[in-house]
């Protein structure tokens, strides 16, 4: 029987895994589980892979090429996530070894997210709670709609995409800014990033996290926002560079800002920056719902179903060199 390692904790196996791909996956091979915390070194992995031959992976768990050397039963390595950027996957092809991801399942999740601390930067409703919960009166601030508005989408992904209609329907004006041209619907306008910084009052950071966008959100970015604009980031706290956005907050070169991703560990807000005052800062939980976390843990059952018929896995990375792949076939 093919045995199937889980590398998630038992915390991170409840949020990013469940109950329902959990009976899926273990009616397919014997399902081995992490009783611990989620590896963090490629001993662990090693350590936990031991005569696994597949494994399925949560996106703390680091694959350079030492773990692929060390595990010469493994044939297949699932992520159960889109970004595959800590798995070395050339190392993984020298070896024969298949490696998946995951597909986007969180655009409504990190969406509804991105309306959310939109509307309470402009309601000041996180302020009002934290003082009552300390027992003192709030203050009554003037707020501002989501309506007519003019949000600054930077990347029109999936998320940006499903971002950018639920802002329409709530009254906003969309401006987007992506590398590639797209066709828009009508009341969209795609724009350099220049001009979407310099005109929206909401600024909402989607893009990837590759070579060319690290410190995309830098010193002359914020310098060219409104002051009363409200910069949020969902997607990778690569992108920002974190000293100028203090700052920028210091200063009052722009309002505020929400952040769900930063430079802590497993793209944690950094503890510093999501203390000042004019931060919202939630721990990573954009994409947290059963529904999104179900959608890629289901990839992951479906991978692993399609390897043991000899089928083609959805979302393969490295399909023509994973050769250790007949091992498995049924």
């Amino acid at each position: 029987m093919t045995t199937i390692l889980l590398t998630h904790s038992p915390q991170a196996l409840a949020n990013y895994y469940g109950e329902r791909a959990l009976h899926a996956l273990r009616e397919l091979g014997e399902v081995r589980l992490n009783p611990g915390a989620d590896p963090t070194t490629p001993q662990d992995v090693i350590r936990l892979a031991q005569g696994c031959q597949i494994v399925i992976s949560s996106r703390l768990a680091a694959a350079p090429a030492a773990v692929f050397e060390a595990l010469p039963d493994l044939v297949a390595y699932c992520r159960v996530a889109v970004d595959i950027r800590n798995i070395d996957v050339d190392a993984a092809s020298r070896h024969g070894v298949l490696v998946t991801q995951a597909t986007p399942g969180f655009d409504a999740s990190v969406s509804e997210w991105v309306l959310g601390v939109m509307i309470d930067a402009s309601r000041n409703i996180s302020r009002a709670a934290a003082a009552y919960w300390g027992g003192q009166a709030a203050p009554v601030v003037m707020g501002r709609e989501l309506r007519g508005a003019t949000v600054g989408i930077i990347g029109h992904g999936h998320i940006g995409r499903y971002l950018a209609r639920a802002c329409q329907a709530l009254g906003m004006r969309v401006l987007v800014q992506d590398p590639q041209p797209q066709t828009l619907p009508d009341g969209m306008r795609q724009v350099e990033r220049d001009a979407l910084l310099a005109d929206s009052d909401y600024v909402v950071c989607l893009a990837p996290a590759l070579p060319e966008t690290a410190n995309l959100m830098g010193r002359d970015a914020y310098a060219r926002m409104k002051r009363e604009a409200v910069f949020i980031n969902a997607s990778r706290g690569e992108l920002v560079d974190e000293e100028a956005l203090r700052d920028a907050l210091d200063s009052g070169t722009i309002a505020g800002c929400a952040l769900d991703v930063g430079r802590a560990q497993d793209q944690m807000p950094s503890l510093g920056l999501a203390a000042h005052p004019r931060v919202i800062a939630t721990p990573h939980i954009g994409g947290l719902t059963p529904q999104a976390a179900e959608h890629q843990a289901m990839d992951t059952v479906a991978q692993v179903r399609a390897i043991l018929r000899g089928e083609t896995p959805p979302h393969a990375v490295n399909l023509p060199h994973a050769t250790r792949l007949a091992r498995l076939r049924r």
